[in-house]
């Protein structure tokens, strides 16, 4: 039977509410993840919230009704509260119905198969959290592996990054690693590294991707570092016709990977 909360001062309603913060994050282990859509995606994918926070019109819908079973049968925690609570929790002013914390997923790259899917996409000190759920929902979309982030980059599991990807946190697999990790890793099994650069001779739309191809996006103001791009097997470049010099990383992301995916078909 869910528990019912009225109280600001209420600790659960203080943990919930630090999981804002990458430290508490990492103590905890856990992130936040709002709405019924993205919730369901979650649960569709394998995975119920440890806890989760509703009110009494979120628990109304026949979905929600069923997740917040689903976690309470699992042994979770299920507490209905006030829209205000949800809001401080969540930290808008207009909150959705339902908010959850989820365990975070193991962050290895040795746990990364990279025989279970053909692209997998790599981000190079990626520091927009928009852009990087935005990404992952791009790898939701052409049925990439996951995401693997090098170097210092924002937090995959941050409230913004979560909702930027609609749901794509709970089916791609995620993995951060240092450079020279990843590039050792890489080189121990197959898969050709292509990236993008503005110096590359190569068009985007004539070049032969092989698979298990590992699309790696620069930084969103400095692109790649020399070094990367010479340890790529493969440099491609986007021709921008207008008087833009290049796209928004994750937009170059989707183009690149949609290509790859396309440049597949018999």
């Amino acid at each position: 039977m869910p528990k019912r909360i009225t109280a600001y001062s209420n600790s659960t309603v203080k943990r919930l509410r630090s999981l804002r913060d990458k430290k508490a994050r990492r103590e905890e282990g856990l992130f936040l993840a709002e709405g019924l859509r993205i919730i369901a995606e979650a649960r569709d994918s394998g995975c119920l919230p440890e806890i989760i926070a509703f009110s009494a019109d979120g628990a109304k819908h026949p979905l929600a009704a069923d997740i917040i079973a689903a976690t309470e049968a699992a042994g979770g925690e299920a507490i209905e509260t006030t829209p205000d609570i949800l809001s401080k929790m969540s930290g808008k002013d207009n909150p959705q119905l339902l908010l959850a914390a989820f365990r975070q997923p193991e962050t290895l790259l040795q746990a990364i198969d990279r025989s279970t899917a053909p692209l997998w996409i790599v981000a190079q000190a990626l520091r927009d959290p928009g852009n990087l759920g935005t990404i992952l929902r791009t790898g939701d979309a052409v049925g990439a592996g996951g995401l693997i982030l090098v170097d210092d980059s924002a937090d995959p599991f941050s409230v913004e990054t979560v909702r930027a990807s609609m749901g794509a946190v709970f089916t791609q697999a995620i993995a951060t690693a240092r450079w020279d990790e990843f590039i050792a890793w890489l080189r121990a099994g197959p898969g050709q590294l292509v990236g993008t650069s503005l110096k590359a001779t190569a068009d985007y739309l004539e070049a032969d991707y092989h698979a298990p191809c590992f699309l790696l996006i620069g930084n969103e103001q400095q692109g790649l570092p020399e070094a990367y791009e010479q340890a790529c097997d493969l440099l491609v470049k986007i021709p921008m016709a207008g008087r833009a010099d290049s796209l928004n990383a994750a937009v170059a992301a989707a183009v690149m990977a949609f290509q790859v995916k396309a440049s597949w078909r018999v």
